[in-house]
């Protein structure tokens, strides 16, 4: 059924995009018992087998109901503030959600399953709502030590690159060009209305009162999209982020990328599997940090490459696009 986000001026001044490791951890979790999100995933799913033997999600899970349309607490993945969210201040917010808030969303969300509310763990909840954030917490930063850290320099960069993307859209067409293919399920009036088909089975409708929206990119929610929030968090539309097709390819390189891309340059790619400057890649691959820096220049501008400031530094990372085609995609 569809949400229906009615925009007014402000509103559209405060249209803004961000990335959230613990959102991300938390549909992670989902995909693991989502069958309809194994597709992108395979490899990353095969990995994990070993890596969750000793994870028990069932206190997360309880909330986060998966064979129906359901509610999940809020302050579990409240959105962030920063545009690139730490996940340690994140985690750290979700510790500090108050306790009467979080048994009010707890128990919208049981609500959600026939007889949720009345198991022993979601009686627990309820009756002691400090004690259970602090475990939902502990769940939360034990999933993403398991899943999602490890490869967290990878993910940001694909989202990161969607962010990108997507800036260049909203710079050269406006909104209407934003939303044009951000997913199938979402579309755009030009009467200032943004529509989310979601998984629910509620129609919505919400005016934004100069709340705006965030844009959420994410590597597991395809193929849904997610939108909700109500006050006072800001309204958030979770939406695929391109690329996860070829996100879990490992890098081939070889004789052909070289021939593709002339040998130094196909190494400054390969050698980039995580973020890195000018300097380290020179000093990794003993070339002179001018030949990196033409090299690095040619990848960014045939779309391989990305950088971002941090501090003083420049650091690079692959695009999506730099992903797949190292991993033969």
């Amino acid at each position: 059924m569809p949400l229906e986000l009615h925009f007014g001026a402000e509103d559209l001044l405060r249209i803004r995009f961000a990335i959230s490791p613990l959102c991300e951890t938390h549909e992670a979790l989902r995909t693991l018992r989502r069958t309809d999100r194994h597709d992108y995933h395979l490899p990353w799913l095969r990995r994990m087998r070993e890596r969750t033997a000793g994870l028990d999600p069932s206190p997360l899970w309880l909330f986060m109901p998966s064979s129906r349309p359901g509610y999940t607490p809020d302050f579990l993945g409240r959105p962030p503030d920063a545009p690139l969210a730490d996940f340690a201040a994140e985690l750290a917010r979700l510790r500090a959600t108050d306790p009467a808030l979080a048994r009010a969303e707890m128990a919208k969300s049981l609500a959600c399953t026939p007889g949720a509310a009345d198991s022993p763990r979601g009686r627990a909840a309820l009756a002691d709502p400090a004690r259970a954030v602090q475990e939902l917490a502990d769940v939360t930063e034990r999933a993403w030590e398991a899943l999602l850290a490890p490869d967290w320099p990878r993910l940001r960069a694909l989202l990161e690159a969607e962010i990108a993307y997507r800036s260049r859209q909203l710079a050269s067409g406006g909104l209407r060009r934003l939303f044009a293919d951000l997913h199938p399920r979402v579309s755009w009036s030009d009467a200032g209305t943004l529509t989310v088909r979601t998984r629910t089975d509620f129609a919505q409708l919400q005016d934004l009162d100069g709340r705006g929206v965030l844009l959420l990119p994410s590597v597991f929610v395809w193929p849904d999209v997610i939108s909700g929030f109500d006050p006072p968090w800001q309204p958030t539309v979770i939406y695929p982020a391109r690329g996860i097709g070829g996100l879990w390819q490992e890098p081939t390189g070889g004789p052909a990328l070289a021939r593709l891309l002339g040998g130094n340059r196909a190494a400054v790619l390969t050698a980039l599997d995580a973020p890195a400057t000018t300097s380290a890649l020179a000093h990794r691959l003993g070339l002179a940090a001018s030949s990196v820096s033409a090299h690095l220049s040619v990848l960014r501008d045939a779309g391989l490459l990305t950088s971002r400031r941090h501090g003083h530094q420049v650091l690079y990372e692959r695009t999506p696009l730099g992903l797949a085609l190292l991993g033969g995609g």
